[in-house]
């Protein structure tokens, strides 16, 4: 495929084929990101450390993802997004191949630190980047192409990786992601198109865009929506072992339900996502919240826990088009400086969430971890309401 050059003067048509390298991409990141929450049991008693501690093998990602999504627009500079979005994928192969290998429990932290580096490296430019792949009318449907591999990843990441770890160990696991992560490194080199930089990046454009209350009001409710999301998901399967009572193929089943109901959500987004975004905005809390509530009180019926899990995974992968589609449409005119503050924003929850909800695991229970999870997503519907006062002036008019 011939390399074409997008300007600031150019209105590219549509380049799907790179739209689908980066949802290839979007898969095997989040697949390296949360393949800890389907193989933590293992992956603890392999290295030697609790399940909370481990749980932390997900919260170092986020906290360097944070610092990551903040530095990059400055540090590439007036480098070519292509090259910085083939990058990122390489730091993704390394990390895996150490944390593959890791003969203990700081290589493993080492390298989730590169994850990290190229979780929050790739989302901080995602958006923008797909923005300038396809034409305005078109970005919703391409951010919900781009999620499809969450979707992806979510429907069969966790409950392959959870079968395949029990049958041949964990760190089999990491291998095997290793060879697709090469082949979407050479498939980024051939199908993006070069997307040279626009205008140098700095701090100023990001604290440009906290001034403004809308958008600061939207971060706001942003972070307490994911918070509330990862502090459930990322010790969904020791609720599953001690609550449920699943075994490894019962585990990998419900997994896989969660997973599929994920292509529903992606679906769903293409469909009704355009235009005014803000009734979709307290969506994701409410219903992922809902459903939590739902495993609390029911989740030690399998049936029961299916079903909620279907609804929790149709909404997880809604949840990340509907922000940012916000973004995009709130941040038009600095989709870069926007890209980096919703990435840090997001991972800091992540972060949190992880850490918090392996505190109350190990302090407390697992009930507790996926109480602190409601009480997030409460405080996050208090805060957005209509959604209206995150819009800027023209959209909420």
């Amino acid at each position: 495929m011939t390399a074409v050059t997008f300007d600031a003067e150019t209105k590219p048509a549509a380049a799907w084929g790179a739209v689908l390298s980066m949802a290839l991409c979007v898969a095997m990141l989040i697949a390296s990101e949360f393949m800890p929450v389907s193989l933590l049991t293992p992956m603890a008693e392999g290295l030697r450390a609790t399940e909370g501690q481990t749980g932390q093998a997900i919260s170092i990602s986020g906290l360097f993802a944070v610092a990551a999504s903040l530095l990059i627009t400055t540090a590439a500079g007036r480098m070519n997004r292509k090259w910085v979005m083939v990058a990122m994928t390489a730091f993704m192969l390394a990390s895996l191949v150490l944390v593959a290998a890791a003969p203990n429990f700081a290589v493993l932290m080492i390298g989730r630190v590169l994850l990290g580096i190229c979780i929050g490296g790739f989302w901080a430019l995602a958006t923008a980047v797909i923005m300038r792949l396809v034409p305005e009318g078109e970005v919703s449907k391409a951010l919900a192409l781009m999620y499809g591999g969450q979707a992806m990843a979510a429907a069969f990441a966790a409950p392959i990786g959870s079968y395949l770890g029990g049958m041949f160990g964990w760190r089999a696991v990491f291998w095997a992601l290793t060879p697709i992560v090469a082949l979407n490194l050479v498939w980024h080199l051939v199908a993006l198109p070069s997307l040279p930089a626009r205008q140098r990046q700095d701090f100023r454009a990001m604290l440009d865009l906290l001034k403004r209350p809308y958008f600061l009001h939207g971060l706001a409710a942003c972070m307490l929506s994911w918070g509330s999301a990862f502090s459930m998901f990322t010790y969904l399967r020791p609720f599953l072992e001690k609550v449920t009572g699943a075994d490894v193929t019962t585990l990998s089943v419900l997994l896989l339900i969660l997973g599929c109901a994920g292509f529903f959500g992606t679906w769903a987004a293409g469909r009704f996502l355009n235009g005014n975004v803000a009734p979709f905005l307290k969506l994701p809390a409410l219903v992922m919240g809902g459903a939590t509530v739902g495993l609390l009180l029911l989740g030690f019926s399998p049936i029961a826990a299916g079903l909620f899990m279907a609804i929790w995974g149709a909404m997880n992968t809604m949840f990340s088009v509907i922000w940012m589609t916000w973004m995009s449409q709130n941040a038009d005119d600095a989709p870069e400086a926007g890209g980096s503050l919703m990435v840090a924003a997001i991972q800091a929850s992540i972060l949190l969430g992880a850490v918090v909800g392996g505190l109350l695991l190990d302090a407390l229970s697992i009930q507790a971890t996926f109480i602190g999870s409601v009480a997030l997503a409460g405080a996050a519907l208090l805060l957005i309401g209509n959604g209206h006062k995150m819009l800027k002036p023209s959209a909420a008019l």
